[in-house]
Parts: structure tokens; sequence; C-alpha cells
């Protein structure tokens, strides 16, 4: 049954409203909303595969643009965002066969830059594809494209070689030499043919390494038939890679984007940002490494690996994923130590935690250090616990481990420590961990408060502790402070070490109004937690410390850092939006500034959400403006207007901006741009009340009015948009300026007016 156009329509606008808001997430609910009356609809399915690869979720993405090409397998634009994703998931055979589709529906369509553009992804997955470099040296040839076509007839001249037909060969390259006579490379070929050489191979284009990255991984981490999932060391190792391949792939992407056409995105503003976070004269090194590294991985050499994510460290890339998966590998090199060094940056980001405590756990009971494998151990079903509780418990649960991990790191007998290691690798280190860990809780005897995994294996013995910190919770409710402070300084004469009491005697001193003491013992808990890789925890506390103190710059900061570590990159934007605006209402705007600019590096970076872009962007505007810093603005508000074209503010500003700074000509280039889009998406009655709220300000604007007439014209308005040039014509008349009057008389003439004899009268005049 079909289903209602009326519905359909008015989703489909929300979503294309919420697109050009880059609300990406409210217009794909919008698009499916359109599908669930049309579900074949082309369009809408066009638009929701777009929606959803802004949004980062390419798989998606990818089965809803097979469906697009289904339903419209002449539609060269779904087969080729098809052959993106697919390049991009790293399933390139596939990729291939959608690339060349594409390429012959844009030439059915004779668009030939399209279909070039295609063969060329095809030559960047596979540089040894007879039919794409054959297509492309055509194309080129019959384009005039000269040195292209000489280039891709020389590389189909090697690979015909190669099959033994010599005389084809021999064709190919004097083809290339009658397109371009002068071409050292022809020559070279034809000189190495003479001499009975094989011609060079074609190369992969420049660029291309990244899907070939991300192809690899998907190889080297599919699992075997008999393996039901991954066990925590093997996903973390699985992240770490695909990371790595994803910060390839973006780079290429970049190159390649940076290659086509001159951009001005926001490495113009940032000066040297970039998605490895490095400067730019290191980027292609890194690159290098990281491709490297990943190829060498995927062929079992971990060892020459391992030493190019060490070139890529050294040339100043340092994420969290990096460290994971060079300490993986050197701890199967047994270089433990090494291992444990570059682990240790591992453990605060949520993605590798658990699978670099296991691996320090495993790497201390190698080198026989018992006590310190227990506690790593610990720590790793910490996270573990955590993660498979109701995510209301999970502070709790992390809470609970803190005297077992206490008690353990203080326990001397090592026969102790191995069977704690033992049961807890045995618990974890398996394909199936997180069911395995929900039935030993469904195992555990039955009580109104949740508790640790690890009290079964402790036979909880550090029960003292958790009955003193609930006695002094039952003191606090009874409103017996000094005695509940009393009873917390006397635990910690039993756990000196126990950070959730300290944290409890924080909570004390707040309820008696010791702020400074308080904001004191919070700090120094936060802390302790960050030295011990607890980033969660260590943000926590401090948001406590800005909760009780909004203008501590330095806990703000710490926060800032720990949230990074994480991986929370929306909240730690958020944090730094609010430590901007603390700058801004203490009027230090230089620093305000900065730490925008700071924030929008790490939206660049962390591939966040992309509204952040134009908020932020919007703020640095602000200031610029109130500095008086005019030619910043414009920079500042044209990346707006890039990302968020119908911003009739920014739009407002940039020609403001462009007349005060005495150049008329951008400003007019400005307004007829915005007038342009205006009209092409059927908003054209927004542009005689733009033009008019801009001429407010600036009346006797010779630029403004001559577009507010041109405005009149396209609306139909012929006398308004005469009446208008007449009196601009007038006053340039009157101060002497008789050139530019001709011109606008001239433009009267061309609408026809019905006076259109007295026009041509006075323009006689004057040119007489």
């Amino acid at each position: 049954m079909p289903g209602r156009e009326d519905i359909f329509q008015k989703a489909m606008n929300e979503g294309h409203s919420y697109a050009w808001d880059q609300e990406w997430s409210k217009a794909a609910a919008a698009y499916r909303n359109a599908l669930q009356e049309f579900p074949d609809h082309p369009k809408a399915l066009n638009s929701l595969g777009l929606a959803l690869v802004q949004q980062g979720e390419y798989d998606e993405a990818l089965e809803i643009y097979k469906r697009a090409a289904q339903v419209s397998p002449q539609d060269p634009v779904a087969m080729e965002k098809l052959a993106q994703l697919l390049e991009r998931t790293g399933q390139l055979k596939e990729a291939i066969e959608a690339a060349l589709k594409a390429a012959d529906l844009f030439l059915n369509q004779r668009d030939v830059d399209k279909a070039i553009e295609n063969w060329v992804r095809v030559t960047s997955l596979n540089p040894e594809h007879m039919l794409a470099r054959s297509r492309l040296a055509l194309a080129h040839e019959r384009l005039g494209h000269k040195v292209q076509a000489v280039a891709e007839y020389l590389a189909v001249a090697s690979l015909v070689q190669r099959t033994g037909n010599l005389e084809k060969t021999v064709e190919l390259v004097n083809k290339a030499l009658q397109i371009m006579p002068e071409s050292a490379e022809a020559k070279q070929a034809q000189t190495l043919l003479r001499a009975g050489q094989l011609l060079p191979k074609p190369l992969r284009p420049k660029g291309g390494t990244g899907p070939i990255a991300m192809a690899q991984v998907k190889q080297l981490d599919k699992p075997k038939e008999t393996d039901s999932g991954l066990d925590p060391v093997a996903e973390a190792r699985q992240k770490a890679l695909t990371r790595l391949a994803e910060i390839l792939f973006d780079y290429s992407s970049e190159e390649n984007a940076s290659a086509q056409q001159s951009r001005r995105g926001m490495q113009a503003l940032m000066r040297g940002t970039a998605p490895l976070n490095i400067q730019k004269n290191e980027q292609a090194k890194v690159v290098l490494h990281l491709g490297q590294a990943i190829d060498l991985q995927s062929k079992g050499k971990d060892a020459q690996a391992a030493e190019e994510l060490e070139g890529a460290l050294e040339g100043g890339f340092t994420h969290p994923a990096l460290y994971f998966n060079l300490g993986l590998l050197r701890a199967n090199e047994e270089r433990f130590e090494s291992a444990l060094r570059h682990l240790v940056h591992a453990v605060k980001h949520n993605d590798f935690n658990l699978g670099a405590r296991l691996l320090m756990g495993q790497i201390n009971r190698k080198l026989g250090r018992w006590q310190q494998a227990a506690v790593e151990y610990l720590e790793a079903l910490k996270i573990a616990d955590a993660a498979v509780v109701p995510p209301e418990h999970a502070d709790e649960i992390r809470q609970m481990y803190e005297p077992l991990i206490e008690a353990q790191a203080a326990q001397a007998e090592e026969e102790a420590h191995k069977r704690l290691c033992e049961n807890i690798h045995t618990l974890l280190m398996r394909p199936n961990w997180r069911d395995h860990l929900h039935q030993s809780r469904e195992q555990m005897p039955k009580s109104e408060m949740l508790m640790p995994l690890a009290d079964v294996l402790l036979q909880a013995q550090s029960s003292q502790v958790l009955e003193a910190i609930n006695h002094i919770h039952q003191l606090a409710r009874a409103g017996q402070l000094r005695t509940a402070m009393e009873e917390a300084f006397h635990a910690l004469t039993h756990a000196p070490a126990y950070l959730p009491l300290h944290i409890l005697i924080g909570d004390l001193l707040v309820r008696e109004n010791h702020i400074p003491e308080a904001i004191a013992k919070f700090s120094a808990v936060a802390q302790a937690y960050s030295v011990r890789g607890e980033a969660a925890q260590a943000a926590r506390i401090l948001k406590r410390v800005i909760q009780l103190s909004p203008m501590d710059m330095k806990a703000r900061t710490r926060l800032i850092d720990q949230l990074v570590a994480r991986g929370q990159v929306d909240d730690a934007i958020r944090e730094y939006l609010e430590l901007a605006d603390i700058y801004y209402r203490l009027a230090d705007l230089d620093n305000a500034r900065k730490t925008y600019t700071t924030a929008l590096r790490v939206v660049q970076q962390a591939n966040a959400d992309r509204q952040w872009n134009v908020h932020i962007l919007q703020r640095m505007a602000d200031i610029d403006m109130q500095r008086l810093d005019w030619k910043q603005a414009v920079r500042v508000y044209e990346q707006i207007r890039t990302l968020r074209p119908d911003d009739e503010t920014a739009r407002k500003n940039l020609i403001d901006l462009s007349l005060r700074l005495g150049q008329p000509a951008q400003a007019a280039a400005e307004l007829e741009s915005y007038l342009a889009y205006l009209q092409t998406h059927g908003n054209s009655d927004r542009a005689i009340p733009f033009i008019e709220g801009l001429l407010e300000e600036r009346p006797g604007d010779a630029t403004l009015r001559r577009g507010l007439a041109q405005a009149y014209h396209q609306a139909g308005r012929v006398e308004d948009a005469v009446r208008e040039l007449d009196a601009l014509a007038e006053s340039l008349l009157d101060t002497g300026k008789k050139e530019e009057a001709i011109v606008i008389i001239n433009q009267i003439l061309l609408m026809n007016p019905p006076n259109a004899a007295q026009y041509r009268q006075l323009l006689m005049q004057l040119q007489g």
C-alpha cells in the first residue's frame, strides 16, 4: 500500500532543514520517517545515506546506498557513494566493481570528469587494473590532457608487455609518442623496448594507502571459524589497528581533496592543525611509518612493525592506539620493560584500558612480580566488572574495588597473588568473557547491595573498611559530622591509600562548610586517580572541584585532559567552552580565543559532532569583532559560511566587513553569492529584506543599492529597481563620478523602463 505523499514530503523537508543546520542525527531520523511512507524512494535513501556518513555510521550507510543502487540502477551518484563506502570499510574488490559501474553511468550522462574520477579511484586501489587504465588513457587523449594520456598509455603498455604481446606494447608506446613527441617518459619507454627490457610497473597514485591499510586490518582481525568472539586483549588490538587505519584513510582523503582544489578550511585558522596533530613536515613521515606498520603486521612481521611504530612515535604521533599496539608487539617479543612503558600511556583510554591492564598483568607474571601482577589483574577485573553491571551501578562497583586492591597491594603471601592472577586470567582471557562475567554474577549470593566479583575471589578481605564506611554514612545522616570525621580518620589507619575514604572525608568537609580544605582534599584524590590511570574517577572528582570553585582554571584544565584521554570528546569540548566563557567574563579576550581555537582543534582531530564547528567559530568571530581584528573575523566568517551556507548573520557580517576594509568588489561578490544561493534554494523572498537591513546601517552605499536593485528586478519589481538605480546614478553624478553613473544608466536601459527615451537622451549628454 503506497504511503502518504504529504507526510513523506514533510519529513523530507524536515530532514533537509536539519541537514543544512548540520544536525545529522535529527536529519537521519526525519529521512527514516520519510522512508516509512516510501521505503524505496531514491532521494530519501540517498539523503539518509549522506546523514549516516556525516555521523560516521559507515556500515549502516553502506547498506542504505546498496538499497539506493538497487532501486535506482542508473543513478551514478548512488553507485559512486557505494564505491566510496566500500573503500572506506576495506572491501576493495567490491569497491573496484562499484567504481567501474559508477564511471560507466557517469559516462552515459556525458559527465567525463566524474567518470575519470572513478577510474582514478580504481587505479588507486589496484594500480594494475588494465581496463581502468585504458579508459583513462582514451578519456585524457580526447580531452587534450596530453601528460595524463601519455602516462596512462605507458601504464597500459607495461601491463600488456607482461602478457607477452610485444606488438601491442610497441603500438601503445608509439601512441604515447604521437600524442607528445617531446615526452621524456615515452622516449625512455621506447629505449627500454629496443633494449628488450621490461617497462616500469604502474605505481599507485599518491594518497592511496589509506584504503589498503583498512583492508589489511579487516583481514588481519577476521575471526577464525571456531571463534565466537574476541578476548579483551584481541578486542583492544582490533580497535587500535582500526583507529590507525582510519587515521591513514582520513589523511589520504584530505590529501586527495587538497590536490583537487585549493582548500581554505580549519587548517587556515589553526596553522598547522592536521588529522595527526603534528607538524605538516612530519606528517608524511608518520603516515609512511603507520602504513608500513599495518602492512608488516598483516604479514605477521611483528618485530619490523614495532620498529615502524617507534618511528611514528619519534615523529611526534602520540595516540593511545599506537601506544597499545606497540606495547602488545613488544610484549610478544618479550621486551617486557619497553612494553610496560608504552602500555602505561594506553590505560587512560576507554577503548584500551582493559586490554592494557591485562597485558601489564601478564607481563608482571612473566617477570615474577606477583604483587604488581595481582594489582594489575584486579584493576582489569574492576574495569570488566563495571562494564557488565547496569550503568547506574558502575561507579559504585568501581569504588568497592578500591579497598580490595589496597589490601592486595599489602598482601605479602606470594601464593595468594598467584592464585588471584590465575583466577582472573581464566575469568577474562576468553572470547565470551562478557557472557562468562554475567554467569558468574548470577551465581553470587543474592543481596540487596551489588557486590564486586572480586569478593568471590578474595573472600572479602577488606570487609572491615567497607563496614567502617557504612558506619560513617550513618553518623553523617544523623548529623553527627564531627564524630563521623573522627571515625573516618580512624578508618584511614587501616587503609591509608583507600581513595573512596578520602572522598568521604572531602564530603564531610563540604558539609561543615570547610570549602578550601575540601577542594584541597578532592584535588589530591583526583591527582592520585590520574597517576593510577583511573581517568574516569579523576574526571568525576575534578567536576566536584569545579562545582565548588567554578573559577579554578587549573582544575578545569586537568579535567579537560582527563576527558580527552578517555575519548570523551564532547564533554571535553563543553569544558573548553565553559573555560573560554570564564576568560571572556574576565575580559581576557586573548586567552578566551586561544581556548576556542584549542577546542576547534579537538573537534577536528577527534571527528566530533560537526555542530561544534559553527558554534565555536561564532564565538571566535565575536571576539575578533570586539578586538577590531576585522581580517581575522573575515577568515572565521568564511568558514561559518562554508559549513552553514544559509547563515544570514555570517553573510551579513562578511559583506559589512568587506566594506569596512575598503573592498567593495569583495562585498559585491559575497552579496551576489548569497543572492544566488537564496534563488537556488527557493528562498528568493529573503533577498530584499536582507539587503534592506544592510542599507539601514549604510544607506548611501553604492554596492548595496546596486544589489537591492538587482533583487527588485529578479522579483519582478521593475519600477522599484529603476527608481533605486535612478537615485544611485543621481548621487554618483552629484559626487562627480560620471563614468560610474553611465554604467548605472545602461543598467536601467537594460530593464526597458517606460521612460527609456529620457534615459537614452541623458546617456548621450553624458557621453557627449
